[in-house]
């Protein structure tokens, strides 16, 4: 890992995180890409060094840290494997959830394990509405204390790994949200039709189906009926992150290339000293730096708790997409080479193509973003 990118959050940490990465993360991310492994072990390791409740305060195990040290390691281990990142993304995803909405009974109850190794998914996605949760197919009703959920979810990432599923399902009074512990009597999972991504590989998605699900009346997260824009707020946090991970890929795809363009001769030269190589390089520095700092400039807005949405979504728009252009253009720096299975630019190219998609695509992103605008300067239009 080139010290071209310098840290930009604590130096001790961005330090030890890359080391790990170097160890542990590299060596296994092309087994864990082709097969299509959720790296247990990794993440539970990962887990037992603090790093997935960097933002977690004391009381619940975490260093309380801010979001800066959150994106520094979802920025290096996503260097290292896109699919090992987007792990911690859903572990983040439900953490953030219960930290946000939850009671302080639930709290107490759930939130420590995650420094234990816990691994969680955020089960939203139905085959009939996609990314559409204003309405549900899947439904809870009160039974005395507790509540039961009926339902199936689909193409859940994580989902084959996970031991608690954040899901959202349909009450009488509209969206809510809910913890599921995957070993719940009537919770099943199995791979559905088309589970297999070409990017982001941490396990087959698979489908949840629950049948009269029976959880604890603690379990509904937040306010009965809320449970859309808590979803929302928990997307707005997480795409900082995202942004990250599609930097990580970026520089990964940026210092291959540069290695090989340092070693590879042609006419009598290195390609690296042809002017055209160079300006390709001079490029895609610049649009991975101008995505990093507006990434750590959404985590600071996630501490100074404004401007969430318009910062997230941008620096998830910007990193994904300049993710997408630098592993391209790797792929072509790399020739022939480039195009090699056991090199690793078409996983980068991969990883950063579906992170476009993924966790907000785009097209949302920038739907957002209208929002945002329109806000802003609606009073004036």
């Amino acid at each position: 890992m080139h010290t071209f990118w310098e840290p930009m959050a604590d130096a001790a940490l961005v330090g030890e995180v890359r080391q790990f990465v170097e160890d542990r993360i590299i060596p296994a991310a092309h087994e864990l890409d082709a097969k299509d492994l959720y790296a247990t072990e990794i993440v539970k390791e990962i887990s037992r060094r603090g790093w997935t409740v960097t933002t977690l305060p004391g009381e619940y195990g975490g260093s309380d840290r801010g979001y800066a040290s959150a994106l520094a390691i979802c920025e290096d281990v996503g260097y290292g494997s896109a699919g090992v990142a987007i792990s911690l993304i859903t572990i983040f995803q439900a953490q953030t959830m219960l930290k946000l909405f939850g009671s302080e009974k639930v709290k107490k109850e759930l939130l420590p394990r995650f420094a234990e190794g816990l691994v969680t998914s955020y089960a939203l996605t139905e085959a009939s509405h996609g990314s559409d949760i204003r309405s549900l197919d899947t439904k809870a009703v009160r039974d005395g204390d507790d509540w039961l959920l009926t339902g199936e979810k689909s193409f859940i990432t994580s989902g084959s790994a996970a031991e608690l599923f954040i899901i959202l399902a349909e009450t009488e009074a509209g969206v809510s949200v809910f913890a599921v512990p995957r070993d719940s009597a009537g919770l099943s999972s199995y791979e559905g039709e088309g589970s297999e991504t070409f990017g982001l590989r941490n396990g087959p998605h698979v489908n949840i189906v629950l049948e009269n699900v029976r959880v604890p009346g603690h379990y509904l997260i937040g306010t009965e009926g809320k449970g859309v824009r808590q979803a929302v707020t928990v997307l707005d946090y997480s795409r900082t992150l995202a942004a990250g991970i599609s930097v990580g890929i970026a520089r990964a795809a940026f210092d291959g290339a540069a290695e090989y363009a340092l070693k590879r001769k042609a006419f009598d030269r290195h390609i690296l000293q042809f002017q055209g190589i160079q300006w390709y390089f001079a490029d895609m520095a610049t649009e991975i730096d101008a995505a990093r700092l507006l990434s750590y400039r959404a985590a600071e807005a996630l501490d100074e708790h404004r401007d969430v949405m318009r910062y997230g979504s941008e620096a998830k728009l910007l990193a994904s997409q300049v993710a997408t252009r630098v592993a391209s253009q790797a792929v072509q720096i790399g020739g022939a080479h480039g195009t090699r299975v056991n090199v690793p630019f078409g996983r980068y190219l991969r990883d950063a193509k579906t992170y476009e998609i993924g966790g907000g695509s785009s097209e949302i992103l920038k739907n957002t973003l209208g929002k945002v605008i329109i806000k802003a300067y609606g009073d004036e239009a």
